[in-house]
């Protein structure tokens, strides 16, 4: 049974360090926070919830950062829980107080979502964790063909939402199959990946393995909740192996 303390639950990653045929050689655990959800009223992992304060004026403020002062009020990232907790009232209740829901809120949030994605493409891009080009990209999805974990191996595809479907269907094919899986965006048009990058005609890009990675996966995974990452049509279309 995994040991909980002060809301956390430890999870004890050396049976999967056993599994995948690696001995670890110290103890090895992830600390998960968990949050009360205001509107289920379960806990449930940190990760999966969006924070909101209320502010000096008492409308509820979300707070993606999880940086404002104030008690946290803990929502599940998803459109449904976001319309029940407006309709209802379940800020006040969950604050114990009088609290004003703004206009606009529930398209306000996958908004601030998308912009805090595009923030972290531009942070990969300046540390290194991020490439572009057809070619470039291709070579990254194919390091991860070759072993599950080979440095520069691609976590994310992002492709332009306006890009041709040619080029797409190609680097789609590279990333089918692989473990673990590569995470596909195609959230953003051709000029708001240019202008998040700095770059010119940004129409493929992949965001490389590691801590920046694992960031973007979170705010995609909330993101996810009220939009889809992507066409379906993009999934669904035969790859094209040529």
């Amino acid at each position: 049974m995994t040991p909980s303390l002060n809301n956390e639950t430890l999870i004890d990653l050396n049976d999967d360090l056993a599994e995948a045929g690696d001995t670890p050689s110290q103890t090895v655990s992830v600390r998960v926070t968990h949050r009360r959800d205001v509107a289920s009223h379960q806990s449930v992992p940190r990760d999966g919830l969006i924070r909101f304060v209320v502010g000096p004026d008492g409308f509820v403020v979300p707070d993606l950062k999880e940086t404002l002062p104030g008690r946290g009020l803990w929502l599940k990232a998803d459109a449904d829980s976001l319309a029940l907790a407006i309709k209802k009232n379940l800020f006040s209740r969950a604050a114990k107080r009088a609290v004003k829901t703004p206009e606009g809120l529930d398209t306000l949030v996958p908004a601030l979502i998308r912009r805090r994605l595009l923030e972290q493409l531009g942070l990969a891009r300046r540390e290194g964790n991020l490439v572009t080009g057809f070619e470039k990209v291709a070579t990254a999805l194919k390091l991860g063909k070759t072993a599950a974990h080979a440095a520069g191996r691609a976590a994310w595809l992002i492709e332009a939402s306006d890009g041709a479907e040619d080029g797409r269907s190609k680097l789609l094919n590279l990333s089918n199959g692989q473990t673990p899986s590569v995470g596909l965006c195609g959230l953003f048009s051709n000029d708001e990946l240019s202008l998040a990058l700095g770059l010119e005609n940004v129409i493929h890009a992949a965001l490389i393995e590691g801590r920046r990675a694992a960031a973007f996966s979170r705010e995609a995974e909330r993101l996810g909740g009220f939009e889809a990452l992507f066409p379906a049509q993009w999934r669904e279309r035969p790859f094209n192996s040529n």
